[in-house]
């Protein structure tokens, strides 16, 4: 038998991952920070803004609670269960019981068990390009595959049935469904939404759907969910949410999937063996935020459009840079390709990665290239963050654009 010298000391599955290119940047910047560099990072997905007070307090009470130091069901809270089943009544016009509900270690951990649940090797799943960096590695860590289905700046970012029809196959089992996008901030018309819903139906196929930044919408976009406009999916659709991105809680941990019995059943038997419960004093914190008003995140929104509209102004007024204004979510997702194949700084750029690494090198800018995303020659920007830091780090990429 061979010596653990000679064999491979990571298995081949877990091998094969990347690593979260967002989560990199990020990691890279706070580092060159932590040095004593002035950095300004577009680089995490996640709000500037403090967890709402009257959240933090419910969690303050529970560490209190000798009652919150326990394990909870691996399913989750029953009361957690029952206020996201009113939730997504209230905000989805999708009505369901809190026994399709599942409580996760945050949205990622219920799109993991998503397709874990959902998927044998082989299976398909139709994906829309450019997507979330994790949405590929959870497909493959459940032997599925990826069928990339890309769209451009001049579709909107948003696939077309044509599209989505011309990429399913016998083998595909699934369609993932992200509106508001991180990372294009595209949002689907209902209309869209609607036709994608019946299409997948009338295909047999389960739908997975990312309703995260449901509450960031501008302008006359809205959100629409799948199972709300279209019921008869209800059985063969997936939703996947959390508290992160609606009440500033990235760092809580609550996510939640909501699917069929059989699905639910079946994720929470897979959660058992894994990470068990969430924290329980997070999920009395994530009781408070469901249970509340939308208060808070009313003036996060309206943060957030102001410096969307700032930031696609400066952005658009580099030469050789064209971007979408965002629709949704908290992100710009310009094209650089018409700034590539020059020299910059010094160095011959011809791909966004390697502009990105002059930007952070030079200028002291973090953004998140493009191929992070399937989507070469593009860069994604987060404005959650203030409004001085947001001018501060696009007039740097201005000066060394220019």
């Amino acid at each position: 038998m061979a010596r653990i010298s000679e064999r491979l000391r990571v298995s081949r599955k877990i091998g094969a991952i990347a690593e979260s290119a967002t989560l990199a940047v990020d990691a890279k910047a706070k580092a060159l920070k932590a040095a004593g560099e002035h950095v300004i990072s577009f680089g995490a997905g996640e709000p500037d803004f403090p967890t709402p007070p009257h959240i933090v307090e419910a969690a303050v009470e529970a560490c209190r609670d000798p009652g919150s130091h326990k394990y909870t069901p691996a399913a989750g809270l029953p009361e957690l269960r029952e206020a996201i089943a009113a939730k997504t009544a209230r905000d989805s016009d999708f009505a369901c019981e809190a026994s399709r509900v599942l409580v996760t270690n945050g949205g990622k951990h219920a799109v993991y068990n998503t397709f874990q649940v959902l998927l044998d090797p082989g299976d398909e799943v139709l994906v829309t390009s450019p997507y979330w960096t994790t949405y590929p590695e959870a497909i493959a860590l459940a032997d599925g595959v990826m069928v990339d289905v890309p769209t451009t700046a001049e579709m909107g970012f948003r696939a077309s049935i044509d599209q989505l029809e011309s990429a399913c196959t016998d083998r595909t089992k699934a369609i993932l469904f992200v509106s508001p996008s991180n990372p294009t901030g595209a949002v689907y018309p209902r209309e869209e939404v609607e036709a994608i819903g019946r299409w997948a139906n009338e295909r047999d196929l389960w739908v997975v759907t990312d309703e995260i930044y449901e509450h960031l919408t501008f302008g006359d976009h809205k959100f629409s969910s799948i199972p709300g406009v279209v019921p008869e999916i209800t059985e063969n659709c997936v939703v996947v949410n959390g508290v992160a991105k609606t009440y500033a809680m990235t760092g809580w941990r609550v996510g939640w999937m909501i699917g069929p019995a059989d699905i639910i059943v079946a994720a929470g038997n897979l959660q058992s063996h894994s990470t068990s419960n969430v924290a329980n004093v997070s999920q009395r914190a994530a009781l408070a935020a469901v249970r509340g008003d939308l208060a808070a995140v009313g003036e996060m929104r309206a943060a957030f459009e102001r410096r969307g509209r700032t930031m696609h102004e400066m952005l658009s007024s580099v030469p050789g840079v064209t971007c979408m204004e965002p629709q949704g979510a908290f992100y710009c997702f310009p094209s650089l390709i018409g700034v590539l194949g020059r020299e910059i700084a010094d160095r011959n750029v011809t791909t966004s990665l390697e502009l990105c690494e002059v930007l952070l090198d030079v200028a002291k800018v973090a953004i998140v290239p493009g191929e992070a995303f399937g989507a070469p020659g593009y860069a994604r920007l987060s404005f959650a963050l203030s409004d001085d830091d947001l001018v501060e780090g696009c007039t740097r990429i201005i000066e060394l654009l220019a």
